[in-house]
C-alpha cells in the first residue's frame, strides 16, 4: 500500500492536474496567476524504480516507455482523478495516509511511488512549448505544496551558525550560567537582550563552517556580513519575513553603501542568495554556482491551482522567493547555538540561519 503525507501526495496531484490542464501557468510574486501567459505542455517525464516513462499529451494522454506506446488514457480521467485526489488531501487529518482508489489508477499508468526517483531536487520534469521563442525547453521543478505544512528553503545545521563576539562586557561563570539558563518561550531573544542591557555589543566575526562562508562569498563577497545583520535583526525583533528584515537592514545600512540613488543593495544580493539556495547551493558542500536540474518550483495552492516559477522567468522567481520566505528558529540544543560561551577570555554567541516558506 502506498502511503504519504500531504506534501508527498501533492506530487501525484500535480502530475494528474497538469496532464488534465495541458498547460502550465506562471505565477507572480504574490502567488497569483499571470494573466494571458501560459506554456502548453508537450510531455511530462517521470523516472521510477520500474523505469523511465513519458506522458505525452495528444488527443489522449499517451504513456510511452522505451520509445514505444504502452497505453492511451482519456485526458478527462486525469482531470477527474486530480479533483478527487485534491479533495481527499484537503480533508485528511492524518500525518500519513493511503488513498486506495488513487493508488489503483497510479499503478495502471506505471506510477508505483509518490516521489519520482531522482538524486537531484527535481520532482517533475516537463517539456513545454514557449510561444515567444518557439522553443521546447525541458524544465525541471521541485514541488512545494501549500496543502501541507510549510517546507524549508534552507535547513538549519551547525553549518548555518553565525558567530558573534561580545564586546564591551566581562562576565564571570556564574553570570554566564545565569544568561544561559534563561528558558523563556523567546529564550534566544531574551538572552541577547540581557547581554545588551549589561553593555555587551555583538560583532559578527564569521560563520561556524568555512565552506558555507566561501559559498556565500562566491555569490557576493559581502553576503556573510549582510546575512549576519539580517539574522541579528530576526533574533532581536518581532519580524521574521525576509522582506521585512531586509527593509530594516536597508534602513540601517550597516555596510555603508552609497544609497543616494536608492540602490537596493541588500535586497538584490539577498535575492541572489535565495535563488542559489533554491537551485542547489547547500551550506555543507562547495558551491560552484552551477544550478542543478531543478531550475524552479511548482507551487500547489490551497485551492488546487498549480503555478510555476523558474529561472526561465527570473524576475518572477526571485520576487516569489523574497516575498514568500521567512527566518525560523531551529532547535538551539540540536544545532549548538544561542548560549554565551568563553574562549581565550573572550565572550561569544552563535545565531543560526534557517529559512522557511511562509505557506
Amino acid at each position: 500500500m502506498i502511503t504519504g503525507n500531504k506534501g508527498e501526495w501533492s506530487e501525484i496531484y500535480t502530475l494528474f492536474k497538469l496532464l488534465g490542464d495541458k498547460i502550465l501557468h506562471p505565477g507572480d510574486e504574490n502567488i497569483i496567476k499571470i494573466k494571458n501567459v501560459f506554456y502548453p505542455i508537450i510531455r511530462i517525464l517521470r523516472s521510477g524504480t520500474n523505469g523511465d516513462f513519458e506522458y505525452s499529451i495528444q488527443d489522449d494522454i499517451v504513456l510511452i516507455s522505451g520509445n514505444e506506446e504502452v497505453l492511451r488514457i482519456p485526458i478527462q480521467e486525469f482531470k477527474d482523478k486530480a479533483i478527487s485526489l485534491l479533495n481527499l488531501i484537503k480533508s485528511n487529518r492524518e500525518t500519513t495516509f493511503s488513498v486506495p482508489e488513487i493508488e489503483q489508477f497510479m499503478l495502471s499508468i506505471n506510477c508505483i511511488s509518490l516521489k519520482a526517483d531522482s538524486s537531484a531536487k527535481t520532482d517533475i520534469t516537463i517539456v513545454v512549448h514557449d510561444q515567444r521563442t518557439n522553443q521546447q525547453p525541458t524544465l525541471g521543478f521541485s514541488i512545494k505544496s501549500q496543502l501541507g505544512n510549510p517546507s524549508t528553503l534552507l535547513n538549519a545545521g551547525k553549518t548555518t551558525n553565525f558567530i558573534f563576539k561580545i564586546n564591551g562586557l566581562n562576565l564571570n561563570q556564574d553570570e554566564i550560567d545565569t544568561i544561559n539558563t534563561i528558558d523563556t518561550r523567546s529564550k534566544i531573544k531574551d538572552r541577547i537582550e540581557y547581554v545588551v542591557n549589561k553593555g555587551g555589543v555583538f560583532q559578527f566575526i564569521g560563520t561556524e563552517q568555512q565552506v558555507f562562508s566561501n559559498n556565500l562569498i562566491l555569490i557576493d563577497s559581502l553576503l556573510p556580513e549582510i546575512l549576519a545583520n539580517i539574522i541579528y535583526n530576526f533574533y532581536t525583533s518581532n519580524s521574521s519575513k525576509i522582506i521585512d528584515l531586509i527593509s530594516k537592514v536597508e534602513e540601517d545600512n550597516p555596510l555603508n553603501f552609497d544609497i543616494s540613488n536608492k540602490h537596493k543593495f541588500y535586497e538584490y544580493k539577498t535575492k541572489r542568495l535565495l535563488t542559489d539556495i533554491a537551485l542547489g547551493m547547500m551550506p555543507s558542500k562547495v558551491w560552484a554556482g552551477e544550478y542543478d536540474a531543478t531550475g524552479g518550483y511548482l507551487i500547489v495552492k490551497e485551492d488546487g491551482e498549480v503555478l510555476c516559477y523558474h529561472v526561465y522567468n527570473k524576475n518572477e522567481f526571485e520576487n516569489y522567493l523574497i516575498n514568500n520566505t521567512k527566518l525560523d528558529t531551529a532547535s538551539s540544543s540540536r544545532h549548538g547555538f544561542g548560549i554565551v560561551y568563553q574562549e581565550n577570555e573572550e565572550l561569544f554567541f552563535k545565531l543560526n540561519l534557517q529559512i522557511r516558506f511562509i505557506k
